[in-house]
């Protein structure tokens, strides 16, 4: 049996060394990204005197629970949660919805102006949303709907990028599947609700997660939009009532952050797979 050439052996030799650099790189990138949500998590724990002293410490020395407590007593936490929610999951059903039709038709229908429509669909992913805020906001206060639900929400029921996505899913089902149905007399409703979306599992999963962090992280459009407190999301509630009159309470602050994003964690464990196929497929269209 003759041994393997040098260059191979010297291949070999070097992959073990590889795999435990890139290894050790992912740990680190794990660690840094992991350190802001410990010392948030451990610092709502703390009262604000323990927070602004150095040097600073990590665990907190008189564990409490008063910051939470502020939040659900002294503030509205239940009506900013609801706010949210409702925005939320509307936002997230209403783009399910008409992302999905739009991507249908961009995707499976022929008609004229399609490849216009889509390339409008594109520019306008380029387009930032802060540009649009003014005439926007001329608008929905026209329309009389300021610091109402339908101003929160009807802004924000259709994305380019939803669109863009299920578009591009949607190029990968086989059109034999569709003329099959329109054969046993299926219209394109049926079509679309019977074939096509049950196919579209991951990226509607994806979608969900997308919007679902959009909406619940949005903060500049319900500052302008909401203008009075009962219609707060918990973004602007966080960021009005941590501040008080001569400085900032960090740790009613780090409580309500940690508030904030728990809720963003459980839907995204809950669909982590189908969105991680959702984005793979979508890649390689």
């Amino acid at each position: 049996m003759t041994a393997p050439p040098l260059a191979t052996r010297r291949r070999q030799d070097r992959v073990p060394f590889v795999r435990a650099v890139t290894y050790a790189a992912l740990i680190l990138a794990v660690v840094v990204t992991l350190i802001p949500f410990a010392w948030m998590f451990l610092g709502a724990f703390k009262t604000d005197g323990e927070l602004i002293r150095r040097p600073i410490t990590w665990w907190p020395d008189q564990p409490t629970m008063e910051n939470f407590v502020t939040w659900f007593t002294r503030l509205d936490f239940g009506q900013f949660f609801l706010n949210s929610s409702i925005v939320a999951v509307a936002t997230v059903l209403g783009n399910l919805m008409f992302c999905s039709m739009v991507g249908y038709a961009l995707a499976k229908i022929d008609f004229a102006g399609k490849r216009v429509l889509f390339t409008l669909v594109l520019i306008t992913l380029m387009i930032p949303g802060v540009v649009t805020f003014i005439p926007l906001f001329v608008v929905v206060s026209k329309l009389g709907m300021i610091s109402t639900y339908p101003a929160l929400i009807l802004p924000f029921l259709a994305s380019p990028l939803g669109v863009f996505l299920m578009r591009q899913f949607m190029l990968g089902i086989p059109d034999a599947l569709l003329e099959a149905a329109r054969i046993d007399g299926a219209g394109e409703l049926r079509i679309f609700l019977r074939v096509v979306m049950p196919l579209c599992g991951p990226a509607l999963a994806t979608l969900a997660i997308l919007t679902f962090l959009g909406s619940w992280n949005n903060f500049l459009w319900p500052l302008v939009a909401a203008q009075s407190e009962d219609m707060y999301t918990l973004p602007v509630a966080l960021s009005l009532y941590s501040v008080g009159q001569n400085a900032t309470n960090y740790g009613v602050l780090l409580a309500g952050s940690v508030l904030v994003i728990t809720p963003i964690l459980l839907f995204f464990v809950a669909l982590q797979r189908y969105f991680i196929q959702g984005i793979a497929t979508v890649g390689v269209k």
